[in-house]
């Protein structure tokens, strides 16, 4: 096949080497993916990974450990791998299309195997107000179905769904006390 081109930087002076001038010529000059490389970016191409997510797939297909530290820092220095962005990005969803609460969204973090300096980040990111109100939606579309109930059982009830949801307690209780007075 010929030499392995690097990726990213590296090489040799591009100004030292003839221009390409055909388009045959600039299909050979592609650039060739050792083994890793391509295991890696087949897997991000599927979906964003965390750090620890990629090194345990890379060790998976048997690659050894200096090889795979060695492509996790090549990746993340050019931004293909970021704990931070993915925790980010992961508490948005979670906020947004799950209703998920706090605990919740810390647990969905740690099941992606997100470095935990990036969790406590992204957690702190939510906000306890925005946190409330999803929690009054939430309880308040679920109270209409608990109508017929007594106060109690539909409290318990209302309480159990919130607290599944990832909400804290006084979070909850607020939100369950203002659901049912309005219902």
């Amino acid at each position: 096949m010929g030499e392995l081109i690097p990726l990213f930087g590296g090489g040799t002076d591009p100004a030292a080497e003839p221009a390409a001038t055909s388009p045959e010529a600039e299909v050979a000059a592609e650039a060739v993916f050792s083994p890793i490389e391509e295991s890696s970016l087949a897997a991000l191409g599927r979906r964003q990974l965390s750090r620890r997510e990629l090194e345990r797939l890379l060790a998976k297909h048997g690659y050894g450990e200096s090889v795979v530290a060695d492509e996790l820092d090549r990746l993340e220095s050019v931004g293909l791998i970021d704990d931070y962005a993915l925790a980010q990005h992961l508490v948005a969803r979670a906020e947004d299309r799950k209703g998920l609460g706090g605990s919740a969204v810390k647990a969905e973090l740690a099941r992606r195997l997100i470095a935990p300096g990036a969790i406590d980040y992204a957690v702190d990111l939510i906000d306890t107000a925005d946190e409330l109100d999803r929690a009054r939606e939430l309880a308040a579309s679920r109270a209409r179905q608990y109508a017929s109930l007594e106060t109690a059982v539909a409290e318990r009830r209302l309480s159990a769904y919130l607290m599944r949801r990832g909400f804290s307690p006084s979070t909850t209780r607020a939100a369950v006390q203002e659901a049912l007075r309005s219902a």
